[in-house]
């Protein structure tokens, strides 16, 4: 059963993920054409960086909803944002670790693709 209340949430989140997942699809392509395969892993590593804790953060945003799971609703966001926080430190760790990235590229990677998902929370948010 859906609930009618997180819907519109839900439907907003898919959107802004999608357009993080383009602006990261865009910006690898760029970096392995203007520098090559290094760079090209180092952004896409910066990108999922940002996309996927931001993922697994809408999936416990959404998780409930209603004046009647208010306390349910503030945990499992509690609980949401400090899986992101570790997810993404912890991304970054197996990025400079494990890839030997380069740190400009997965930075500016990070930046514009998180950017790209307030920019599209701004959007389809308005709507």
């Amino acid at each position: 059963m859906k609930n009618k209340l997180a819907e519109h949430g839900v439907f907003i989140a898919k959107k802004g993920i999608l357009f993080q997942l383009v602006t990261a699809l865009i910006i690898t392509l760029l970096a392995g054409i203007i520098a090559g395969q290094h760079s090209a892993i180092s952004t896409a590593a910066g990108a999922v960086i940002s996309i996927l804790p931001t993922a697994i953060f809408s999936g416990f945003a959404f998780k409930y909803a209603g004046a009647s799971k208010n306390e349910l609703v503030a945990q499992s966001f509690s609980q949401g944002s400090k899986l992101k926080l570790a997810l993404t430190i912890i991304l970054f760790v197996v990025t400079f670790a494990g890839l030997n990235a380069a740190p400009l590229e997965v930075f500016v990677a990070y930046v514009v693709t998180t950017a790209s998902h307030a920019l599209a929370m701004f959007r389809y948010g308005t709507k």
